[in-house]
C-alpha cells in the first residue's frame, strides 16, 4: 500500500503567496515538502522534476542564460555535470556522451542528426513510463502527448513537417505525421483535443493560448488524481500546480494569484476527507 501523507497534504494549504515578492518560492515548496517524504517517494519526485534538468541543460547546451530554478541541479551542480557527466542519470549521460562522440559505435543506437533535447526529452519519457509511481507513468504520458499536439498545429500553420517537431513515436504521433484532418484524427483519442485545438487557434494573444493550455495541464493534474486522497499522487499533483503557479507569478502576476487563491481554495483537508467518504459509498 502507498505510503499516506495526511499531515502533509492537509498542511499544503498553510503556504502563503507574498504578492511584495510576484510570487511565492515554488523551490522551497518543494523543498519542505521532499523533507516529509520517504527516501523512494523523494526519488520519484526527483524524476518528476528531471524534466527541467533537460531543459537548462539543452539550454547551456545552446548557449544560452536562461535557468529554470526548479530543476534538481543547481547551475553550478549543471556546470558541473556537463564537464563530468558522469553523476547524471544514465539516459541523460549516454545521451550527453552520444552527441560528443557520434563516430563511437558504443552510441550506434543513437541518431544524432536530431536536435538532442528531442533525444533526451524521448528517453525521459521513455524512462517515466516505466517509473513505479502511477501518476508519473500516466502524467507525463499525458505532457508528451500535449506538447506534441500543440507543436503540430503550430508546424502546420508554419508549413513545417510535423514529424521534424514532435518528440517519440507512438500512436499518436503517428496520427500527427500522417493525418491531414483538422483535428489530426485523434477527436476520439484524446479527451482534451478541443480545448488544445481552441487554445491553438487564438493567434491573437499567446499570453492567453498559454494560460490556456496550462489550465488543461491543471486539470488533467485533477483527473490523474480523483481517486488519491493523502498519498504521493496527490502530492505530486499538487507540484504541478505549484510549478504552473511559478511560472505565472513571473509571466503574469495577477494570473499567478488568481491560481494560486484557486489552489489554496481546492486544498481544504475536510473537502478531501468528505470525497473520500463519498467514493467509498
Amino acid at each position: 500500500m502507498a505510503k499516506q501523507y495526511y499531515c502533509l497534504v492537509a498542511s499544503l494549504r498553510e503556504y502563503t503567496l507574498d504578492t511584495d515578492r510576484k510570487g511565492f518560492d515554488a523551490v522551497a515548496i518543494r523543498r519542505e515538502i521532499e523533507e516529509e517524504l520517504s527516501d523512494r517517494d523523494r526519488e520519484t519526485v526527483r524524476l518528476f522534476y528531471r524534466f527541467y534538468d533537460i531543459e537548462n541543460l539543452v539550454s547551456r547546451m545552446n548557449g544560452r542564460s536562461r535557468f529554470n530554478a526548479l530543476g534538481n541541479l543547481t547551475e553550478a551542480e549543471l556546470a558541473e555535470a556537463i564537464e563530468h557527466p558522469a553523476e547524471l542519470p544514465p539516459f541523460m549521460r549516454d545521451t550527453l556522451d552520444a552527441y560528443r562522440n557520434p563516430d563511437n559505435a558504443e552510441y550506434e543506437d543513437t541518431d544524432t542528426s536530431v536536435a538532442i533535447e528531442h533525444t533526451l526529452l524521448t528517453r525521459y519519457y521513455e524512462t517515466c513510463a516505466r517509473s513505479r509511481n502511477r501518476f508519473v507513468r500516466e502524467w507525463y504520458a499525458f505532457d508528451q502527448n500535449l506538447r506534441n499536439v500543440c507543436a503540430a498545429y503550430a508546424a502546420r500553420k508554419a508549413e513545417i513537417p510535423v514529424e521534424s517537431v514532435t518528440v517519440g513515436r507512438n500512436e499518436i504521433t503517428d496520427a500527427l505525421a500522417r493525418s491531414s484532418a483538422a483535428d489530426f484524427g485523434l477527436r476520439g483519442e484524446l479527451d482534451y483535443l478541443d480545448p488544445v485545438v481552441a487554445a491553438m487557434q487564438n493567434d491573437e494573444n499567446l499570453v492567453d493560448k498559454e494560460h490556456k493550455i496550462d489550465m488543461i495541464r491543471w486539470n488533467m493534474a485533477d483527473e490523474l488524481t480523483t481517486f488519491d486522497y493523502f498519498d504521493l499522487n496527490r502530492i505530486l499533483a499538487y507540484l504541478v500546480k505549484v510549478n504552473i503557479i511559478h511560472r505565472w507569478a513571473a509571466l503574469d502576476p495577477e494570473r499567478g494569484r488568481a491560481m494560486y487563491d484557486r489552489l489554496i481554495a481546492e486544498l481544504s483537508s475536510r473537502d478531501i476527507l468528505e470525497q473520500a467518504e463519498e467514493n467509498k459509498e
